[in-house]
């Protein structure tokens, strides 16, 4: 299926690894050009160097204040616009109600909301002036059906989700469209490395009972991105495997 996306522009943010990396891959595919960023200048230049088909790559760190607007204007810069925009991050850290300090929410809070916030503001005015965009945000079924000891991303995630909504409404009329996507567990290095031995376990309570392959994450953020997708927009679609068991 020809998705439409030959030439188009992507910026895709923390795509050294993970389903980020398998989101860059999958556009790289459909001959998308890609930029993606990572905290650290090994892992993104050798995540590039994978990709391949002149990808570009920058550091950047994303718990820092303008860090996203600045990956994704470094990434206009080097491909002369941004068609498509995957916004993307590191969890928050773990801990519960009576774990985590007040103090600690303002981080998570950049990190996982106000990252993607930033991103839109660089790249978003651009696809409203040309008439054409996506944003696919990688956010995490959290929202929909929060996640034991992960106070800190179920609160921020919900907030982006929101934001997201309201974002797809505003820009739907000048053929940018907004959605994210909501990841369940997927065979990643790090879920194994957060879950370790506890994975089967969790693979058990899994209707499909196995882990999500990367590989159709990324392929399912690429229709979004399609032109046979440009009818959906304000959505949250959930990639989970049947984890979430509410009506919604």
């Amino acid at each position: 299926m020809d998705l439409g996306l030959d030439g188009r522009r992507a910026a895709v943010a923390a795509a050294t690894g993970g389903l980020g990396y398998a989101t860059a891959a999958a556009l790289v595919t459909e001959g998308v050009r890609v930029t993606i960023c990572g905290s650290d200048p090994a892992r993104a230049e050798a995540a590039a160097g994978r990709l391949g088909a002149g990808t570009a790559w920058v550091v950047a760190d994303l718990a820092d204040p303008g860090e996203g607007e600045r990956f994704v204007r470094l990434a206009q810069e080097a491909m002369g616009g941004v068609d498509i925009l995957v916004p993307n991050a590191p969890g928050p850290p773990a801990g519960t109600f009576t774990q985590v300090g007040a103090d600690q929410y303002a981080p998570a809070l950049e990190l996982s909301l106000l990252s993607t916030v930033r991103m839109c503001l660089a790249a978003v005015p651009g696809m409203r002036e040309q008439g054409w965009g996506r944003v696919v945000a990688i956010t995490s079924i959290a929202v929909r059906q929060p996640v034991p000891n992960l106070i800190l991303s179920n609160t921020a995630r919900a907030g982006l989700t929101g934001f997201l909504k309201t974002l797809a409404r505003e820009v739907a009329p000048d053929g940018v469209t907004v959605n994210s996507v909501q990841p369940g567990l997927h065979d990643t290095e790090r879920l194994r490395q957060v879950w370790g031995d506890g994975i089967t376990a969790e693979v058990a309570r899994i209707p499909a009972r196995s882990l999500g392959r990367p590989e159709d994450f990324g392929a399912a953020v690429a229709f979004l991105c399609s032109e046979s997708a440009r009818y959906i927009t304000g959505a949250a679609v959930p990639l989970d495997g049947g984890m979430n068991q509410g009506l919604q």
